[in-house]
């Protein structure tokens, strides 16, 4: 499981050109599942995610998290984070976990996050969106739960 974690002063989501989704300070996070996730990746995952201290202190420091701010998240499903260009211009997407198998274990990290009490929001997995957001810092942070990068 990977995740990008950019840190944010607002975002905006819009899934199919109908529904609006809005969240303030923050983390937008792009979440990619690949074929051998688990229950112990989702968890993984979103322990770093809560505990990340990147959000600054009075001293201007990145020693606060997400919880410490009462920030929110805007979690965003992005299989092409699993993409494979080495070979010709076109990516694979090979390593991306298929459709059903990645909506199930979606949903579940989804649930698992309710668990932590951040005001959160979601697209809508499978669907199209648009994203704009304001990368504060800029502070983009990248985790694997199965590599460390």
């Amino acid at each position: 499981m990977r995740a990008v974690i950019q840190r944010c002063t607002n975002a905006n989501i819009i899934i199919d050109d109908k529904e609006e989704k809005n969240i303030d300070q923050g983390f937008v996070i792009y979440l990619g599942l690949t074929h051998n996730d688990t229950l112990e990746d989702i968890n993984y995952i979103i322990k770093k995610i809560v505990n990340l201290r990147v959000f600054e202190d009075e001293n201007g420091k990145m020693n606060l998290s997400i919880r410490d701010i009462n920030g929110s998240v805007m979690i965003v499903s992005q299989f092409t984070l699993y993409a494979n260009t080495k070979k010709g211009n076109r990516p694979s997407f090979e390593r991306s976990m298929k459709f059903d198998e990645a909506k199930e274990l979606y949903d579940r990290f989804i649930d698992e996050f309710k668990k932590e009490n951040i005001n959160y929001v979601t697209g809508n997995f499978g669907s199209y969106m648009k994203v704009s957001y304001t990368n504060d810092g800029p502070v983009t942070i990248i985790i694997d739960s199965k590599e460390d990068l």
